[in-house]
């Protein structure tokens, strides 16, 4: 019985801050699939980026364009597997090794955040180890809902007979002691196909983790985080955010808008092949109107480009008048749903948006004026090796499952998830991939 059942996605064992790793990323959106391999190598105490503990070195690096997927979700799971397979080839063979597990990105399924508060009796008069793992076991338990798959369960702080805000609470004397947990979920149904797209091309995931999580731990500054900070990802077929307080992750949500949405208004107001529309978007979307944009002109080709048709012709400022109501209604969505969120609390936050969609000009002034905060676009931050085409904000995502495995000792982790590394055809993810070829 996969673990999917009761709610649970793969959660992998936290690298030593002693030990090298190789690891693998898989990134599986709605406009592309990306795949990274990288190096990871212990480094001392550095005064950036201070809670990364390894180097991280890219070695292979492909990627394909997204088939078979809707939302960040899979819809066809034949055309999903021949894409996944394409962009782990590339990577494969640019690193010349063969992977047999990968850390997975989840946008799809409607991602959203619940704080838990779990309490236990001290046996001793000390926290001790066994005493943190009773009380974050404890939280864990309550976070289980029908029809949710839990993504993380993250601690946000400790409380000691009613005392709050504990972040190390090892050694300290009480009686009560207790957790404040955020867990971030998303739709069981989106889980299991996207862990079964990736087992068909035979694939073990050790992790599944949320898109805007880890595109923050590629994208933000210590004091970003520390201070607080909403990251955006703006994807092709999903919008999702992720807030950090006190260099915590403390709330994730999303929604079905993106970037694709505005290719298709330019491709219904212009009668235009999507394709065509996804290029006008691509060199000539902007939010702002220019001086000039009335005069300036762009080529739109026919449908089909069927030789009795005419190319027409439009103007700058008509294709901004396309793009930019429907960019508003996706930040106006942003700013109610980040108004709900602890980030309406911390005034000195900032924004800082990642993803496809990010790319389009003039968007961080218009993001700024309507979400009333600091905005700027986050790149990859600290990570060697990226090509150039995966330096920009697009490819946040990708390079933050790099990071990740460096945090996943935040994680609430019980013993039974070892079982998730499969070793041979006999680990718990090749009966959970069993379980689920049977189900489907």
């Amino acid at each position: 019985m996969s673990a999917l059942n009761y709610g649970l996605t793969p959660k992998m064992k936290p690298i030593s801050p002693r030990r090298s790793a190789l690891v693998a990323a898989l990134d599986i959106g709605s406009s592309k699939v990306a795949c990274l391999i990288a190096r990871l190598r212990p480094h001392p105490p550095q005064q950036v980026l201070t809670r990364r503990s390894h180097a991280v070195e890219v070695v292979g690096f492909g990627h394909a364009g997204a088939r078979g997927t809707k939302a960040g979700g899979v819809v066809n799971l034949a055309q999903a597997e021949e894409a996944i397979r394409q962009a782990v080839d590339g990577a494969e063979r640019m690193a010349s090794v063969e992977i047999d597990s990968v850390v997975l990105s989840v946008s799809a399924g409607r991602l959203a955040s619940e704080l838990f508060v779990a309490e236990i009796e001290i046996a001793g008069s000390a926290v001790s180890e066994g005493d943190i793992a009773r009380v974050l076991a404890a939280g864990s338990r309550h976070s289980l809902r029908e029809g949710r798959a839990v993504l993380h369960s993250l601690p946000v702080g400790y409380s000691i007979d009613g005392s709050n805000g504990i972040r190390d609470p090892r050694g300290m004397i009480g009686a009560r002691f207790g957790v404040d947990m955020h867990v971030a979920t998303t739709d069981i149904a989106a889980a299991r196909n996207l862990l079964l797209a990736v087992e068909r091309c035979h694939l073990a995931v050790e992790a599944m983790v949320a898109s805007p999580y880890v595109a923050g731990l590629a994208v933000l500054a210590d004091d970003e985080a520390d201070l607080g900070a909403a990251v955006i990802d703006l994807g092709a077929g999903t919008t999702t955010m992720a807030v950090f307080l006190g260099g915590r992750f403390v709330h994730a949500d999303g929604f079905a808008l993106g970037g694709l949405n505005v290719t298709m208004d330019i491709a219904r107001t212009l009668n235009a092949g999507i394709a065509e529309a996804e290029r006008i978007k691509t060199l000539y979307g902007s939010v702002l109107v220019g001086g000039s944009d009335e005069r300036d002109m762009i080529t739109v080709p026919p449908v089909g480009e069927e030789e009795r048709e005419q190319a027409q012709f439009v103007s700058r400022a008509a294709l901004v008048s396309i793009v930019k109501p429907r960019v508003e209604e996706i930040l106006e969505m942003v700013r109610d749903r980040l108004a709900a969120s602890l980030f309406a609390a911390e005034p000195r936050g900032r924004v800082i948006l990642t993803g496809g969609a990010s790319q389009l000009a003039g968007l961080p002034d218009l993001a700024a004026r309507i979400l009333g905060r600091p905005v700027r676009i986050g790149r990859p931050l600290g990570i060697a090796g990226l090509p150039d085409a995966a330096k920009g904000a697009a490819f946040a995502a990708s390079a933050g499952l790099l990071v990740y495995p460096q945090m996943a000792r935040l994680e609430h982790f019980e013993t039974r998830g070892r079982r998730y590394l499969m070793n041979g055809t006999g680990g718990y993810l090749a009966r959970v991939g069993q379980w689920l070829r049977e189900s489907f």
